[in-house]
């Protein structure tokens, strides 16, 4: 599989990852529950163990959306690692309350059609107890999540603004003038600003797009645009500004929001804000 059609079904791909990284963790707990019950020589069962690990590992599942919202509001970054740690540390205490709750009411309604009672135990020692475990499990999520994050920008080629003529990199964004220095897989080659087809938000980071390609660059999307402003790119939305030269059509939609459809088949987003700009600046 190519990086480009990766990218291009991204969202698809990483749900399917999540699913078998839940899916293998529930397979494998449930036996080594089994094991352990077998081996401590407890009659339970073998329902039970399926319905502890698999309630448990659902509502997990459930939550990763709630995880990665919260870390696009305070993420962990360079210049305010301190703010971001803290933030996910005091995070923990609600993501292991809506865990538990809703781990337990699901254990309560399994066992409630199997004919049984499911009883949680003494709720200050479980909670702490699942609490201990909640925050070792939330710290694992979030180094997966930054590992994923560093191999795929690594793997696409992280941009590095240049200063007029220059070839090699500078500690200090400059002013953007014709090019962007990308270092990818240990390789550094330049992208010309007048090749970028357009430019969306991603997290912390732009994301510029030359045809299937992106470059990460760590930068807002007000401070792009601004760079930008007198290379012949327009905000259009939010989380998108494009290269004005590459749009070929602007299609509205009944909400009064639309989209710009560029060279080779690409559709940008345009916000009803921006469309009234984006027409006159294409005359």
């Amino acid at each position: 599989m190519t990086l480009e059609r990766y990218l291009r079904h991204r969202r698809s791909f990483e749900v399917g990852l999540w699913a078998v990284f839940f899916l293998v963790n529930f397979i494998s707990n449930t036996v080594v529950v089994w094991l352990d019950l077998e081996k401590m020589g407890f009659d339970v069962p073998r329902w039970k163990p399926v319905v502890w690990e698999g309630t448990s590992l659902l509502v997990l599942a459930l939550m990763i959306p709630v995880l990665l919202a919260f870390d696009r509001g305070f993420p962990i970054v360079r210049g305010a690692v301190g703010r971001g740690v803290i933030a996910h540390a005091l995070f923990t205490v609600p993501w292991s309350l809506m865990h538990v709750g809703g781990m337990v009411l699901l254990r309560k309604l399994a066992y409630m059609t199997m004919g049984a009672s499911y009883r949680f135990g003494e709720l200050p020692s479980e909670l702490f107890y699942e609490y201990l475990k909640d925050f070792r499990g939330y710290a694992g999520f979030i180094a997966l999540i930054y590992l994923y994050r560093f191999m795929l920008r690594r793997a696409q080629g992280e941009a590095q603004f240049l200063a007029e003529g220059a070839e090699d990199a500078v500690t200090t964004p400059q002013p953007v003038t014709d090019r962007f220095l990308v270092k990818k897989l240990g390789r550094e080659f330049l992208v010309k600003v007048a090749d970028i087809d357009w430019i969306e938000a991603s997290g912390n980071y732009v994301n510029l797009r030359v045809g299937t390609k992106a470059y990460p660059l760590r930068e807002t999307m007000s401070g792009i645009e601004s760079r930008l402003a007198d290379a012949g790119f327009l905000r259009v939305h939010r989380s998108a500004i494009v290269n004005l030269d590459r749009v070929q059509e602007i299609v509205p939609f009944d909400t009064g929001d639309g989209e710009a459809r560029l060279a080779g088949d690409l559709r940008v987003p345009v916000s009803r804000r921006f469309r009234k700009e984006l027409r006159e600046r294409l005359g």
